[in-house]
């Protein structure tokens, strides 16, 4: 698939061609390179995919370093007693075309994604939108709506009435003008085989004109060498790299705890099904050996309760499973299991086998081995399972995880600091169905209600009361095992000017990535 805007555009983006001497160029590197077209029906459902289609479109509301701050609304408030939540747009916004955008394309981008949906939102509390005039808008909830800022106001990308109205299959309108939005940067060129991405500066971008020219993302097996050869100007790097990055003259900046690695589980087919056999596959796994081996001691164990432990509604009582070798045997062994004089359980003649799928972790954009699953194998064949392990490219297990044809999965992702709303997409199949690290677990009445109750939730401290039982109760049920947080570290070239950052919460919906297209638009 190839994509672009721009008919002279070469057949490929040379990253190292100079460019002019009067043009800023910033260069981003990643091992995995494509991750879809920069549109909301191309991209792919992962944090990245999503950032690079955020150059482009602009969302009502946005997030720095310290909060919420305006975008396409200068101003919101909520009204409480109508349920409405009311958006005064920037008069000086406009589309990539030039055409004004106004508070017609908010109605008409919220009409479209309930007919067409996009995956990183939900419409549903939304009873209706209303233009009172041109740059002022109106949207009605059917119900209180907990996330709604996070969810439709900071994270829905507004797209243009004039050009979407006309198109009946979202998916499949990849023309030139599927990617004019009202982002600081136009779309130029997208090469799905060499995994690059080139974007313009939007001379006319209400917020001001960005800092750099170009922008370009471009797939390096070796990240970290770019960087430090000066072919890119921003990575994710390995913690153990830090110091010598620092002394060369990088700046390294530190995220919170809001990506996890955790063990996905087919709680949909025995042994799975059963409580008592997750506990088990949790009391035998060492997180602190994985965090050792796997990440070099750059890491923390992760909650059981889902949420990290960097958010203001972690809930520090969420039940624990300290590694226990001992105690996993006996529940085994409560559930029917003989261990055998090869050191492996059976049960009815039948052997205790178990596949797991592993592919490279890429919630921030980087590849990598997969050296968790190979450490949890050696454990839980310790424990008296055995264990096929099978070695997949990350969008082949995705599909096999969303298609419930595995047993067990390592996998990973972020939005952990972000809305209390993750908790709901990560456990319920009502939430989660379009996601591929979703438990979609919805076996408990009591945790069930609770997901509900919290979306509902407009008061802060009252919400918080049922995230912490949320909290307790997955950690109790365990449709997936939460395994440790990477420290999740950036480096970038403080020469070109450009203050890059992480964002809190996350950027939109939690995405850990310091890519915040602030940092090109402020000062």
């Amino acid at each position: 698939m190839r994509v672009s805007i721009f008919l002279l555009i070469s057949t490929a983006i040379n990253i190292s061609t100079p460019v002019a001497a009067q043009e800023v160029e910033i260069r981003i590197a990643d091992s995995k390179g494509d991750w879809g077209a920069p549109n909301p029906f191309h991209h792919y459902p992962r944090g990245p995919g999503y950032v690079r289609m955020s150059w482009v479109f602009d969302t009502l509301i946005w997030k720095d370093q310290s909060g919420y701050i305006p975008a396409l609304a200068t101003k919101w408030l909520y009204d409480s007693e109508r349920m409405v939540f009311c958006f005064h747009l920037n008069p000086k916004a406009k589309w990539h075309d030039n055409t004004p955008l106004t508070a017609a394309d908010v109605v008409f981008t919220l009409a479209y994604f309930k007919k067409h949906p996009y995956h990183w939102i939900s419409t549903a509390p939304i009873k209706t939108a209303k233009v009172l005039n041109p740059y002022s808008v109106e949207i009605h909830l059917s119900t209180p709506y907990a996330s709604f800022l996070s969810d439709i106001g900071g994270s829905m990308p507004i797209l243009p009435r004039h050009i979407w109205e006309k198109v009946k299959e979202p998916h499949s309108f990849s023309a030139p003008e599927a990617f004019i939005g009202s982002g600081p940067y136009r779309f130029v060129d997208f090469n799905k085989a060499q995994g690059s991405y080139l974007f313009k500066a939007f001379a006319d971008y209400y917020q001001g004109r960005p800092k750099a020219d170009r922008l370009i993302y471009f797939r390096s097996g070796r990240p970290l060498v770019s960087l430090s050869t000066r072919q890119a100007d921003l990575c994710s790097i390995d913690a153990d790299m830090a110091q010598s990055l620092k002394d060369k003259g990088f700046v390294v900046i530190q995220n919170e705890r809001g990506v996890n690695r955790k063990l996905m589980i087919n709680h949909r087919k025995a042994p799975f099904n059963q409580k008592n056999f997750r506990h088990a596959l949790a009391l035998a796994i060492d997180r602190q050996e994985i965090i050792a081996k796997s990440q070099r001691g750059f890491g923390t164990p992760a909650s059981y309760g889902l949420l990290s432990i960097d958010h203001p509604m972690y809930n520090p009582d969420t039940p624990v499973y300290h590694f226990n070798l001992s105690e996993a045997r006996r529940l085994l062994e409560t559930l029917g299991y003989q261990r055998g004089a090869d050191g492996f359980y059976h049960r009815e003649g039948q052997p205790l086998e178990v596949q797991l799928l592993s592919s490279g972790f890429s919630a921030t954009g980087q590849g990598a081995p997969d050296r968790d699953a190979q450490v949890i194998k050696k454990q839980l064949e310790n424990l008296g399972i055995r264990i096929e392990l099978v070695a997949l490219e990350q969008t082949t297990a995705d599909s096999k995880i969303q298609n419930w044809a595995f047993d067990l999965a390592v996998s990973g992702h972020g939005g952990l600091c972000g809305d209390a709303k993750i908790l709901n997409e990560m456990i319920a199949s009502s939430y989660g169905a379009g996601s591929v690290n979703s438990a979609r677990y919805d076996e408990n009445p009591e945790l069930n209600q609770l997901l509900e109750m919290q979306m509902r939730e407009m008061d802060k401290n009252a919400r918080t009361k049922i995230v912490y039982r949320i909290q307790e109760l997955y950690a109790k049920e365990l449709p997936a095992i939460s395994l440790y947080y990477p420290l999740s570290l950036s480096a970038y070239n403080p020469h070109k000017g450009i203050d890059w950052f992480y964002t809190k919460g996350g950027i939109g919906k939690g995405i850990p990535i310091a890519q915040n297209k602030m940092s090109l638009i402020r000062p």
